[in-house]
């Protein structure tokens, strides 16, 4: 899946839909952003103090707008094809829904399966070996990397310096003329830092505005007693690194953590995932390589991988019946935000195309 949203880049779209946007530009010459509506991040209720430094970098309405508007824009990549949505929907999270791991330019495969966009702003490490330790810092990654978005940082930057749309919405943005990468990574930020989910069946089920199946109450304390020492409530993740038994690919082996550190004790680990909304993500793990909450429970059923670093939670095994795995899910599936994956303040922008 593609998404294409430029202003003035000159990309060569199918000529359907240039007829099709050439016959709506008679009442709308110049492709612009949403009416800003007014933005500010807060905490949810029984939710940690954020990692990220909001005082350096307070979230505004023009701020978050420019974010939005670089997030869907496929400028940031080396010929126009790719943006940061392309890789991270909302209807699904913000993740590559349906792939086992992400394609980026050229329909170049990664190695990893894009995790979700949520809840950024209580992350301390990203991408799954915790290579990035600043959200300012993360999306020159995939920018950089050549077969995600294959472009330079500096290029990018010229490409927004020579927009005059851009060179608009940066002043509004951060109050006076000037772009360049520390305010483009800025307002990436203030747009990711606002993707907060935390309004889900189980959110209102622990504030006594919902109710659960006897199925779902089972899968709850089974969560309780099993996972939550990883994926711990609110944000059911520890943002710890373990390595959960799934076994290396007898090529192209991943070596995690470890890739990172070069430590040893490293070895195969990633990053603990977040469960929120894990019911529109699939597939799971780090390789994409289960496709089903089913095919994940078989796993967690003493389905590990012995490695010297395998995480002690599974070295005893890990037994579930299939009651137990049912319950399991059901409790997962109460996870979902459907508020977050339709809230129109992340939605794509007019203007944004999407396609194959």
């Amino acid at each position: 899946m593609r998404h294409r949203y430029r202003w003035g880049s000159g990309i060569v779209l199918p000529l359907l839909s240039f007829l099709i946007l050439t016959a709506c530009s008679k009442n709308n010459t110049e492709t612009k952003p949403e009416p800003a509506k007014n933005i500010s991040f807060v905490k949810p209720a029984g939710f940690p103090e954020p990692a990220y430094r909001l005082a350096d970098n307070p979230v505004t309405t023009d701020g978050f707008a420019l974010g939005k508007v670089l997030f869907y824009d496929g400028l940031l990549s080396r010929d126009g094809t790719i943006s940061c949505a392309s890789c991270h929907i909302q209807a699904n999270a913000f993740t590559h829904h349906g792939h086992d791991v992400s394609h980026g330019i050229d329909d170049r495969l990664g190695t990893r399966n894009s995790p979700p966009i949520q809840n950024m702003a209580w992350s301390t490490t990203f991408f799954w070996d915790g290579g990035v330790h600043d959200l300012d810092l993360q999306p020159i990654a995939p920018i950089e990397n050549p077969v995600e978005m294959d472009d330079k940082m500096n290029n990018v930057i010229g490409k927004l310096q020579r927009n005059t749309r851009y060179q608009q919405l940066f002043e509004k943005a951060f109050g006076s003329p000037g772009i360049n990468s520390t305010r483009t990574l800025k307002a990436l930020s203030q747009f990711m830092v606002m993707l907060v989910s935390a309004d889900s069946r189980y959110d209102r089920f622990m504030a006594g505005k919902e109710t659960f199946s006897e199925e779902e109450k089972k899968g709850l304390a089974l969560f309780e007693q099993r996972c939550a020492s990883c994926h711990q409530p609110p944000l059911f993740t520890d943002n710890s690194f373990r390595n959960n038994g799934v076994a290396p690919r007898p090529f192209g082996t991943d070596s995690g953590r470890y890739k990172i550190t070069l430590l040893d004790e490293d070895l195969y680990k990633f990053k603990v995932p977040s469960l929120r909304n894990v019911a529109l993500t699939a597939p799971y793990m780090h390789d994409g390589r289960f496709g089903s909450l089913e095919s994940v429970m078989n796993h967690y059923d003493n389905g590990f991988y012995a490695t010297a670093t395998l995480d002690p939670l599974f070295k005893n095994g890990f037994s579930l019946g299939d009651n137990d795995k049912k319950a399991l899910i059901a409790f997962l599936k109460t996870l979902s935000d459907k508020g977050f994956i339709t809230d129109e303040r992340f939605a794509p922008p007019p203007g944004f195309v999407q396609g194959d």
